[in-house]
């Protein structure tokens, strides 16, 4: 996914768009329902990010309450739609996928997910993303008459138009699960008394069905680990992100080459394992080779990511920087120890008790927000490079400890 050139269509043809649209809402659309929405079939828009979409567990089941799981729909990013099926919350002929190979396929794709939505007959359409204009306006095309989503009062946000009729003000102070849910809630709501929602916050913790390994898939993901004396090994993790989408988020690589020879060093039984996707493949065994361990190695681009979730139910625990497989780990047994740097762990950890966050906390951090479009002027992430590798590795040695002492204990 090429998120820059993504973000610049957004920006430039997003913003006369949503204008465009805003002034034909104006011009010809129908008054926004009064009073709470009967919601018999329901639409969610969250192109991008499986990690936040992992978030919004808790608010597609609050949806699927209301409308039933077969009454739920998704339209998302091709790549980004594993995680929907994993989550297994809707139907997978629920999903709608959008394609961006190239110009020319993320029209012709649009253009089929609109004429769908319109065929759906949808009651209402949620906007999942903070302030793209891409996303509202697909929730407006949609069809649906009630249409819930941010929107920027007082300049609080990038321009996107006037395009939904259930309109809240973004809460920086709650934490993602929580504000998800806060969409769905904003149904029940006359929405001529909105932004103003007499709710409690939903709770953000956020309950999962456990991932479940298909019959053979553990013996299958097996096979590509090292062993010790013939038997399995106790595994840690690394993801270092080599193709992190966004920089800033990035933990110094060598870091990770020295925590795992430290590691190594400590605990004769361990075996390392740098984990990336496809395009990150090169780097990551480049990673992997500098540790100088027969006890190290790299499946960065040799899993399918459903097999990379099976290794998470191998493994022991995790490190990675704020990013998609802190959450997807999530959903397994697996500890994560997730480092953050330029956004704030108060809103986007996985908020499970396995997930350890270590997040330097200086005066500039968090620089990235949903009021910036996740864009900042800062070229040199000290919020990162204050987080050490001793303070990683005593973590990492805390957890390891405990987990042997727990295997240990006689059930």
């Amino acid at each position: 996914m090429n998120v820059p050139l993504l973000q610049k269509i957004d920006r430039w043809a997003g913003a006369p768009l949503c204008g465009a649209l805003t002034l034909a809402r104006k011009l010809f659309g129908r008054p926004p329902p009064p009073g709470p929405i009967l919601v018999r079939r329901l639409l969610f828009v969250k192109l991008a990010e499986q990690g936040s979409t992992v978030l919004a567990a808790p608010a597609i089941s609050r949806a699927v309450e209301l409308a039933g799981r077969q009454n739920v729909y998704f339209i998302v990013f091709a790549e980004n739609r594993f995680i929907l099926d994993l989550l297994e919350l809707i139907p997978p002929e629920n999903v709608i996928v959008l394609s961006h190979g190239s110009l020319p396929e993320l029209l012709s794709s649009t253009l089929a997910a609109v004429r769908r939505m319109r065929r759906l007959n949808l009651d209402a359409a949620i906007d999942m993303e903070f302030f793209a204009r891409g996303s509202a306006a697909l929730a407006f095309l949609s069809g649906a008459r009630a249409r819930v989503g941010f929107h920027a009062s007082f300049g609080a946000g990038p321009y996107r138009g006037d395009l939904m009729t259930h309109r809240l003000l973004y809460n920086p102070h709650l934490h993602a699960t929580s504000m998800f849910q806060v969409l769905v809630e904003a149904l029940r709501v006359d929405p001529a008394k909105l932004p103003a929602l007499p709710l409690p916050p939903p709770p953000s913790e956020n309950v999962f069905k456990p991932f479940e390994a298909r019959p053979g898939e553990r013996e299958e993901v097996q096979a590509l680990l090292p062993k010790c004396n013939g038997a399995p090994a106790p595994v840690i993790l690394l993801n270092p992100n080599a193709g992190d989408l966004l920089p800033l988020r990035q933990w110094s690589k060598g870091r990770y080459v020295e925590l795992a020879r430290r590691l190594l060093a400590q605990w004769p039984e361990l075996r390392i394992v740098f984990t990336g996707m496809d395009n990150e493949a090169v780097e990551t065994a480049r990673l992997a080779a500098e540790v100088r361990s027969e006890r190290c190695l790299s499946l960065a681009g040799k899993t399918t990511l459903r097999q990379l979730m099976v290794l998470y139910t191998l493994a022991e625990i995790l490190v990675t920087n704020d990013s998609g497989p802190a959450h997807f780990a999530s959903l397994t047994s697996i500890n994560v120890i997730t480092l953050f740097g330029p956004e704030t762990p108060a809103l986007f950890a996985a908020r499970t008790p396995r997930n350890l966050a270590l997040w330097a906390g200086i005066s500039c951090s968090p620089c990235v927000n949903a009021y910036n479009n996740r864009q900042s002027t800062c070229r040199d992430n000290l919020c990162m490079q204050q987080i050490t590798v001793e303070q990683v590795l005593a973590e990492v040695c805390r957890i390891y400890a405990a987990r042997r002492k727990e295997a240990r204990r006689p059930a």
